[in-house]
């Protein structure tokens, strides 16, 4: 007598078969989806650079706009731009991680919360290269919830803040995610980094209630804590700790690649 359908080895033997040609559809479309999903990332990343610089427009052509725009890798220890890494495929994210180019930060130090750091960094250039309009940098730090990152554009002159803005933070919407709110990032524009042009230590801050001064912008209601991480980035990545020594150059009115010029032709000499 021939067997039902409804027995448990059928049963076992059709959800086995089934999950195997799911499972192969699924990783055929990951594989196959995964150069567009980068070809998209990359197009957001460059999106993002160029909203803040203010030169972004809907509808124009990204890869066309920062053909404009001068990526160069910056040794974070010297404020000095470096040959050792293309530019264009320079992963500092990577480089955090490989003890050759990072280095592991603790205490009072990691007042981002990142543990690990990269010693150098891609920076991109806006108009001449060797007197930009803008210097667009990278930046992160620890939120509420989780890691933000973003990007701050700064002025030629190494101190007046031209915009800021996330690409990918996890805080609350309605709250912290208010990070990228049209509104509360233009209150960026126009402030100065630092108190004065000695001083090494970044003044700029959320101040908890409405800014006071212009080293400040509003803090964010209701979201003190992921005010805090913005401020403990600023304070990191502003400092020689980050960025310091690069932007210590252009306010000194020293291109960081004359430094770098001078060292080699005096290299030559020797």
């Amino acid at each position: 007598m021939a067997q039902g359908n409804n027995t448990i080895k059928k049963i076992l033997t059709v959800a086995f078969a089934l999950c195997i040609v799911c499972s192969v559809i699924v990783s055929t479309a990951a594989v196959a989806l995964r150069p567009m999903q980068q070809l998209n990332e990359e197009l957001d990343r460059k999106t993002n650079i160029l909203s803040v610089a203010n030169l972004y427009e809907p509808g124009m052509d990204v890869e066309a706009a920062f053909r404009e725009i001068t990526p160069r890798v910056v040794d974070m220890r010297t404020g000095e731009y470096t040959d050792e890494f293309d530019p264009q495929t320079f992963d500092h994210f990577q480089a955090a991680r490989d003890p050759a180019t990072g280095r592991t930060l603790s205490g009072d130090r990691d007042i981002a919360g990142l543990t690990r750091v990269e010693n150098f960094a891609t920076v991109y250039l806006v108009g001449d290269p060797d007197d930009p309009e803008q210097i667009i940098l990278p930046i992160r730090g620890q939120g509420l919830w989780g890691l933000m990152r973003g990007y701050m554009s700064v002025e030629g002159d190494g101190n007046t803040i031209v915009g800021i803005t996330y690409y990918e933070h996890s805080e609350t919407p309605g709250l912290g995610a208010e990070v990228n709110n049209p509104r509360w990032q233009a209150q960026w524009e126009g402030k100065q980094i630092f108190a004065d042009a000695e001083s090494v230590t970044p003044a700029i801050r959320v101040a908890r209630g409405s800014a006071a001064n212009e080293h400040q912008v509003d803090g964010l209601s209701g979201a003190t804590l992921t005010s805090n991480g913005v401020t403990n980035m600023l304070q990191f990545w502003l400092s020689p700790e980050g960025f310091g020594e690069y932007l210590a150059r252009f306010r000194a009115g020293v291109e960081p690649g004359e430094a770098q010029e001078a060292d080699v032709e005096l290299e030559a000499e020797a």
